[in-house]
């Protein structure tokens, strides 16, 4: 099977630099125009998967329209709540929840979630996809920053703290294989299929 995974096209906020994480805006020009370049770059999928954010469902649309059926909604790929931290900017988080959040994979920031929570749910998903589907399939799973930082480490048997060590780009594209020998990486973060 070949899992790509992809971050969902650019937003108002991701303009501003705000932490996004259950707040639910909608794609700009911008990003609706690059759901439409990943569609573009991509094989014809036998199936696509979103999270349940607008921002995920409409880059997913965009892989669907020569397709029979629907996008498929899964929340073991939405973005990490960042509780009362969520729209944001980085630069206002208090210093020592920064500290936190970097060395300790049980903190939650406030109302919010836990970047541990996150990797298991995500690990979850993707076992249950590895595991449930034979053949060479092409499946498209639309999704968010963290969330993809953990697919990273699944696909690498890496630890969770690794999650810190990646970055992803917006509507970039990831390629995990798999096979009865397990998930292994073949293409990370590409944004080559982005126009200028």
């Amino acid at each position: 099977m070949s899992l790509w995974i992809v971050r969902h096209g650019q937003t108002e906020a991701n303009i501003k630099g705000l932490l996004l994480g259950r707040a639910d805006p909608d794609l700009d020009q911008v990003g609706r125009d690059q759901a439409e370049q990943i569609a573009r770059a991509l094989p014809l999928p036998d199936r696509v998967i979103s999270s349940s954010l607008a921002r995920a469902r409409q880059t997913a649309l965009a892989m669907t329209r020569n397709m029979a059926q629907e996008v498929e909604i899964d929340d073991h790929f939405i973005e990490l709540d960042y509780g009362d931290y969520d729209l944001q900017p980085l630069s206002s988080l208090p210093a020592e929840a920064w500290r936190q959040w970097q060395t300790n994979l049980n903190y939650c920031p406030p109302n919010g979630e836990s970047m541990l929570a996150l990797y298991e749910r995500v690990s979850q998903g993707l076992d249950h996809l590895a595991n449930g589907i034979g053949g060479e399939q092409n499946v498209v799973v639309v999704s968010h920053v963290t969330p993809i930082k953990a697919a990273l480490c699944w696909a690498l048997g890496a630890q969770p703290e690794s999650i810190w060590r990646s970055w992803v780009g917006q509507a970039s594209i990831t390629r995990i294989e798999v096979s009865k020998r397990g998930p292994s990486l073949h293409e990370f973060n590409s944004v080559a299929h982005l126009g200028d």
